[in-house]
């Protein structure tokens, strides 16, 4: 599944790195301690359908009613770390200080995002990813309660729907990712999905209007579950 894995070049500029993202690539560590960064370029890419997210109903009330606040770019720094450190079934990350490096300069320059929840002031979870066009390339999330990382999710997608984006990579494919719609299509489909989101001209939105109804929104009149 991980096909068109290549060795990195020596050095990995974060504009290097957004010009990768524009081709449909994207780099992994092997290791939390692995030096070594590699091109991605699966036959198989994992993406999320905005117009067809699954919404389960115990969830929407959680996100419009439950313990957690949710923010945007207040915590991208320690929304990596979080994604990056031991979880059970998760003992390593390919997510390496090279990568959190890279990450973290794509936030200052406008590119990467973060959508954090929290409880009672301690950060529980979230994901965070970079934004270009009309594409967000959804990096990694990570959750400390329940079903902290799928508010975090359903406030991502409602956005990227206020803003006008039209792609959601996800890379691969998670059970996680999977209940939500999230489906793969051939490497060449994809990159005609990439070419047409990189025409759009998106806005990632951090308070926008009207963000309580595009949750709503997410789950259609009489939707199951």
């Amino acid at each position: 599944m991980m096909g068109g894995m290549s060795r990195r070049p020596p050095d990995i500029t974060p504009d290097l790195l957004l010009r990768a993202y524009r081709a449909g690539l994207f780099p992994m560590a092997e290791s939390r301690e692995g030096r070594r960064l590699y091109w991605l370029d699966p036959e198989l890419r994992g993406i999320l359908p905005l117009e067809g997210f699954h919404l389960p109903r115990r969830l929407l009330r959680t996100v419009l009613s439950g313990p957690y606040r949710v923010t945007v770019n207040q915590a991208f720094a320690a929304t990596i770390a979080g994604c990056a450190a031991p979880a059970p079934g998760r003992e390593d990350s390919w997510i390496n200080p090279e990568i959190e490096t890279l990450f973290t300069t794509l936030h200052r320059m406008g590119h990467g995002h973060s959508v954090e929840t929290w409880a009672e002031g301690e950060l529980v979870g979230g994901l965070y990813g970079v934004a270009l066009g009309g594409a967000f390339f959804g990096e990694s999330m990570f959750s400390r309660a329940r079903d902290a990382s799928k508010v975090a999710l359903v406030h991502l997608v409602a956005r990227l729907r206020l803003g006008g984006f039209t792609l959601l990579d996800t890379q691969f494919i998670t059970g996680h990712l999977a209940q939500f719609g999230a489906c793969e299509i051939p490497r060449a489909a994809y990159k005609q999905r990439l070419a047409e989101a990189m025409a759009v001209e998106a806005m990632f939105p951090v308070e926008p209007e009207g963000l309580t109804e595009a949750i709503r929104a997410l789950r259609p009149p009489g939707g199951e579950g």
